[in-house]
């Protein structure tokens, strides 16, 4: 019997090239529009599906520490740079938050990369993140970037209404 070689190879691509990632202007499968428009705050507007999972600093009355949570939400874009949000999460200390309200704003770059701010705890710093628009708008992934003690990542999808 022969001997099987296998080979492994590996493709590298400088971070900012577009090379692999596109930029979705005319694919029919990026953040733009399927006639190659590029995005903009306009490109996120209504009701969005969030996930989303990490870990961060146990707040007062608790003990210090780091916490495990999940957490759903509804958010709610303008059009035009700011969101709501209504959050359920559950954190392994702190427990149960129960539709907790928040605002925040955004930004979206023609790359249809962006981020938002908020202040989802008043008690806590700024929350910003770094997102990718995807499928026409119809999806967003995102990843915190700021407090630093935050590890938390997550996708929001369209909800679509029905007639």
């Amino acid at each position: 019997m022969g001997k099987t070689t296998w080979i492994a190879t590996a493709v590298v691509v400088p971070a900012g090239t577009g090379i692999g990632a596109g930029t979705g202007r005319g694919q029919g499968n990026g953040g733009g529009d399927e006639l190659g428009q590029a995005c903009s705050e306009a490109t996120l507007q209504g009701a969005y599906g969030l996930q989303f999972q990490g870990t961060r600093p146990v707040r007062p009355p608790f003990p210090p520490g780091i916490e495990s949570f999940i957490g759903v939400a509804i958010r709610t874009y303008d059009g035009q740079g700011q969101f709501t949000q209504i959050s359920n999460v559950h954190g392994s200390v702190i427990g149960v938050e129960a539709e907790v309200e928040s605002v925040g704003t955004y930004l979206v770059n023609e790359d249809c990369t962006g981020s938002h701010s908020a202040q989802f705890v008043p008690t806590a710093p700024p929350v910003t993140d770094r997102f990718v628009i995807a499928d026409n708008g119809r999806e967003v992934r995102f990843a915190v970037m700021t407090p630093l003690s935050t590890m938390n990542s997550g996708e929001l999808q369209k909800i679509h209404v029905r007639p």
